[in-house]
């Protein structure tokens, strides 16, 4: 399976694909800023990918695939332009591009706007509600959005909850695994999932949602 993680360097999308790489199951395309921060692997090839570019140049740039994982975001640095719009423009070149499944790391509460005023992460939330919905109302995408609580810097259990939530953290780790196990299993599709640090195995969870 030919997979785009696009946040190749970030702190979930590097984790998967160092996950990826070491399965050697599949061919991986790993989009960054940076392309040379990625690791040198067999079945890895980095790729220059600015989501602050326009949507034809982020087109350009996306080579034949099978899926996308999308683990991109700004840290809170610039929230409308990458994990807002520049989410959106990649939705936009990857329908253009026939790639039709698209992997969304999203957030535990990013559709629930009522209690966005209750977080202290409001402006992210937002910026991922807005893209959330576009990709579920304004694209013909087989999408399935990935929402966490959480993300702690820790060794995963490879044990989770999919589809509510029994904790208030997730390890990425896990998360990474998840993504993975979505995307391979082409689990999910067209759904939202929230997820949390769980007792279930992550192949159980994600054979569950089939």
């Amino acid at each position: 399976m030919k997979i785009i993680v696009i946040g190749a360097t970030g702190r979930v999308g590097s984790n998967v694909v160092e996950k990826l790489s070491k399965s050697h199951k599949d061919e991986v395309y790993a989009a960054a800023r940076h392309p040379e921060k990625v690791p040198v692997h067999d079945n890895v090839t980095p790729f220059k990918l600015d989501l602050s570019d326009h949507m034809d140049d982020i087109k350009e740039a996306l080579p034949e695939a099978d899926a996308i994982i999308f683990a991109a975001g700004s840290g809170g640095r610039d929230l409308l332009k990458i994990d807002l719009h520049g989410a959106v423009k990649t939705m936009e070149a990857a329908e253009e591009k026939g790639i039709n499944r698209f992997i969304m790391l999203s957030s535990k509460g990013s559709l629930s706007p009522d209690e966005f005023g209750n977080s202290p992460l409001e402006n992210y939330l937002i910026a991922k509600y807005y893209a959330d919905e576009w990709l579920i109302h304004n694209t013909h995408l087989d999408y399935t959005i990935l929402q966490p609580t959480a993300l702690v810097e820790k060794s995963g259990s490879g044990k989770v909850t999919l589809g509510s939530c029994s904790t208030n953290e997730n390890s990425i780790d896990n998360v990474a695994d998840v993504l993975i196990g979505l995307t391979e299993n082409h689990a999910g599709a067209k759904e939202v999932i929230e997820m949390s640090t769980g007792n279930e195995p992550i192949p159980d969870a994600i054979s569950d949602l089939n």
